[in-house]
């Protein structure tokens, strides 16, 4: 029976069709996580388990999903997380994403291994992109990766830092993306995949070039593809970054820094010690330590511990605008989504993932109302029903 061709009304429905427009080790590069996935799965059921308070006869007559981050204004209380290899999924996908970003007026963040660059993306919108930067072992490369940043106009920081080693990734070894695959394993797994997915090979694949890592081309100059570019990478991540790094970031930063990939209070506490102006409560969308807390579970705590001394941002398992207001109860003050823009660039380029935003939006402005909420600022924890 033939399946019909239905308006997508959310990221799941974004996810299905990503999965049929991607070869394979794409797709479960960006929808997989570490080891067995228990994390993963955490970060959703964890938000999934929360229920909301639904209150009647209020005035919710004029709805206001708009709230200040980091000294702007924008629509929501919402921001497009940084993924590397984006540019994969879709033809030159992270200036898609910003294009839509400015569109429906949130930050868009581009990861440091993206496949367009700093320079092509800022030169797609008015609004500078956030940037994300991983410390890397070169450290001249990271302090003209700085430069180039404050070049194009960008105006926060977001430094990484939970990724001293690089998470057991089992699907990514079990489709030859991690390796371990001989030749024969590797074209059944890897090349095979492309050639069934004839739309992403000539949209992408052929179309979609170059598949460099635009922002480290200059240092890496005989990497021509995004598996030279990785031995590189493997090997740039440095276990020996210390806090001392994030004090000397912000010393030489001169706009909002952010720390990202913090769940433990200590943690938190410390970021704040050495000048973050925000910070991440964040597991790595569950593709680092499997077995970690789910990021909804430990953002009260590092909430509690900072006590408004600084911003407080959080990604992990967000897939719908109620999800958003359950993180913003949960007392962050806004959140990230990763994988659920990534699935509509791969679904439908530009235009999809407007569409996505603004069915965010729009269940955003619908919890708003029936938790008589009329103002973003007040979605807090009497929203919850904890019973």
């Amino acid at each position: 029976m033939p399946t019909l061709n239905l308006a997508p009304a959310g990221a799941e429905d974004y996810r299905r069709q990503a999965e049929r427009n991607l070869p394979r080790s794409l797709f479960d590069y960006i929808d997989g996580g570490a080891s067995a996935e228990h994390t993963l799965r955490a970060n959703v059921a964890e938000l999934q388990s929360i229920a909301l308070r639904q209150r009647v006869l209020r005035d919710v007559s004029a709805i206001d999903t708009s709230t200040d981050l980091l000294d702007q204004r924008w629509a929501m209380p919402l921001a497009l997380a940084p993924i590397g290899m984006a540019g994969m999924m879709a033809r030159r996908a992270e200036v898609q994403a910003a294009r839509a970003a400015h569109a429906l007026g949130v930050p868009f963040c581009l990861s440091t291994v993206s496949i367009c660059s700093l320079e092509e993306v800022a030169r797609a919108t008015p609004t500078p992109p956030w940037f994300q930067l991983y410390v890397m072992r070169d450290r001249g490369a990271v302090a003209d990766l700085i430069a180039r940043a404050q070049a194009v106009g960008v105006t926060t920081l977001v430094v990484t830092v939970d990724l001293a080693v690089v998470g057991a990734r089992y699907r990514d070894i079990r489709n030859g993306m991690g390796g371990g695959l001989g030749a024969w394993g590797r074209f059944r797994g890897t090349l095979g995949s492309y050639l069934l997915h004839p739309g992403w090979l000539a949209q992408v694949g052929i179309g979609g070039k170059p598949h460099t890592f635009g922002n480290l081309s200059a240092y890496v100059p005989k990497a021509t593809t995004p598996a030279d570019f990785k031995s590189w990478i493997d090997s740039q991540f440095d276990p020996a970054v210390t806090w001392t790094d994030i004090e000397a970031f912000r010393a030489q930063w001169p706009g909002k820094l952010v720390v990202k990939g913090l769940l433990d209070a200590e943690d938190a506490r410390a970021a704040v010690a050495a000048g973050a102006d925000a910070v991440v409560v964040s597991n790595h969308g569950g593709r680092q330590l499997d077995g970690a807390l789910a990021s909804a579970r430990a953002l009260p705590r590092i909430v509690d511990a900072l006590a408004g001394r600084t911003t407080v941002l959080v990604d992990g398992g967000v897939r719908t605008g109620q999800d958003i207001a359950r993180m913003r109860a949960l007392g962050a003050d806004a959140t990230l989504i990763g994988r659920p823009w990534v699935w509509a660039v791969a679904a439908g380029g530009e235009p999809a993932v407007k569409r996505l935003l603004g069915l965010l939006q729009a269940e955003l402005r619908t919890v708003q109302a029936l938790t008589a909420c009329p103002r973003n600022a007040d979605l807090g924890p009497e929203i919850i029903d904890r019973a």
